[in-house]
């Protein structure tokens, strides 16, 4: 086995990427950002398997919620994973800044990397607004009809800002639609780069210490 990984070189890649050394002070308050992509990740696996059955349209999606509820074996169990891992992902993205925060380690080197976790934050955000409506059941076309209202109250562009993410003067199959490709396309895409970039000043610039 040793000369396979010899061969293969796993031994030295695995050292080079997780064997690290940590500075004085980290503690389990340093999880939460490898929680937050935890659960990132399983809301990308569960969230690939309801795009398998969920339909986008307004006279089809409560439908296809009730099909994965109902009849799909463990749909309800997957469907139940990601609304929880969602909740769990707000939570666990807002003690990691905290704890980045308390502990100063946004200050320089740091500073634009802490830029770009506030911006995953905002797209944490973004996912959970996006998400709310494609059950397209009351609950979620009113609390998005009222989501939606308030960019209205904008000066000059209101108006427009509010067309633009309905799709319309109303909340409609269009508005589904959009939320539908910002959820699932728009928003991971963007979630990846910044991961990216997230990782890769975290391995260059090393873990700050504690207090």
């Amino acid at each position: 086995m040793n000369r396979i990984y010899e061969r293969i070189g796993f031994t030295k890649h695995y050292r080079r990427i997780f064997e690290r050394r940590l500075p004085p002070g980290v503690n389990y308050f340093y999880c939460f950002g490898g929680v937050t992509f935890f659960l990132f990740i399983l809301l990308t696996f569960t969230g690939v398997i309801l795009s398998l059955y969920y339909v986008p349209s307004a006279q089809e999606a409560y439908g296809s919620i009730r099909f994965i509820d109902d009849t799909l074996p463990l749909g309800w169990l997957m469907r139940s994973v990601h609304i929880w891992a969602a909740s769990g992902m707000v939570a666990a993205v807002l003690a990691h800044m905290i704890r980045v925060y308390v502990t100063g380690s946004y200050k320089a080197p740091r500073e634009f990397n802490w830029v770009v976790g506030m911006s995953l934050f905002v797209v944490t955000m973004a996912f959970g607004f996006s998400g709310y409506l494609l059950p397209w059941d009351q609950k979620a076309y009113w609390a998005t009809t009222v989501g939606t209202a308030m960019p209205g109250t904008a000066p000059l562009a209101g108006d427009f800002l509010v067309r633009i993410i309905r799709g319309g003067d109303d909340v409609t199959g269009v508005t589904l639609l959009r939320f539908y490709v910002m959820h699932v396309y728009i928003l991971p895409t963007a979630t990846l780069f910044m991961l990216w970039a997230h990782f890769h000043m975290i391995r260059r610039q090393g873990i700050s210490g504690g207090l």
